[in-house]
């Protein structure tokens, strides 16, 4: 899954799509990168990030969302929390929701996948972006985000959404331990759930504390965090940078997926696959 932040104040690439035909070009070329699907948000959920309304929103993303879809063939997302936004979206032709929340900021998101009949993305998120860092406490990390992302699960199947993906939320409200830990279990929480995991941890904080890399050399870094959380069991990843992505999965492909007779699979088998 490729990054489009139509923001100012995402804090990775805050301003840099902000108009619509920049952001539209980007997805374009993301698409060529090689995303099997890119990802399209129109508030930051960076910690610390203030909300925007709905009207706001929706302003951001709609344009971009038509222009890609009259442009792509592989589907378009809306990273959003709020069902206004996300019925929008798919109006305008976005074909998946992605909701970092989970569906616990707006229920009536859950609504809105179930009756567009698209897949759900269903994210762990504790508070609200602006405060999550703050107060971080877990007694077991791994048991208290599984049971949280199966209460979302259920309450999006009980909508009628029948397709589903959870996101463990990578630095939402966690500690650079707790995101190095879930990257490790991406597997074991998928066959805990029943449902693809999908991670995100591109070129976020946890990744600079470990390494003391700035912001801007953190490439390197994503895609140790890729191929670890590839190498798990995770079934997606969320990116800003999708050809070196693209590349360093082809190889934890590879090596994951080896035959027994030694041979290994070819780069196209495994982009096909997967």
């Amino acid at each position: 899954m490729g990054v489009i932040n139509v923001t100012p104040d995402s804090f990775s690439d805050g301003g840099r799509f902000l108009d619509s035909a920049s952001a539209i070009a980007h997805g374009e070329q993301l698409a060529r990168e090689g995303a099997d699907l890119v990802d399209v948000g129109g508030e930051s959920t960076r910690p610390g990030a203030e909300p925007v309304d709905a009207a706001t929103e929706i302003a951001r993303v709609v344009p971009v969302i038509r222009g890609l879809a009259a442009r792509l063939r592989i589907p378009i997302a809306i990273d959003t929390c709020k069902a206004a936004v996300a019925e929008a979206a798919l109006q305008a032709g976005a074909e998946v929701v992605n909701d970092v929340s989970g569906g616990r900021l707006d229920p009536r998101i859950l609504d809105v996948a179930a009756r567009a009949e698209v897949p759900l993305i269903v994210g762990h998120l504790r508070g609200l972006p602006a405060t999550m860092q703050r107060g971080i406490a877990f007694h077991d990390l791994f048991a208290e985000v599984a049971e949280e992302l199966e209460l979302a699960i259920a309450a999006a199947r009980a909508a009628g959404v029948a397709q589903i993906i959870a996101d463990p939320g990578i630095g939402f409200g966690k500690t650079v331990g707790h995101n190095l830990a879930l990257l490790r279990r991406a597997g074991e929480l998928s066959l805990r759930l029943g449902v693809p995991v999908m991670v995100g941890p591109s070129r976020k904080a946890f990744l600079g504390a470990l390494t003391l890399q700035p912001l801007a050399e953190r490439l390197a870094p994503t895609l140790g965090a890729v191929v670890a959380a590839a190498m798990s069991g995770a079934d997606f990843v969320r990116v800003h940078d999708v050809a070196a992505a693209r590349l360093a999965l082809a190889v934890a492909d590879a090596v994951r997926l080896q035959g027994e007779d030694g041979e290994a699979r070819p780069f196209d088998e495994l982009r096909t696959g997967r």
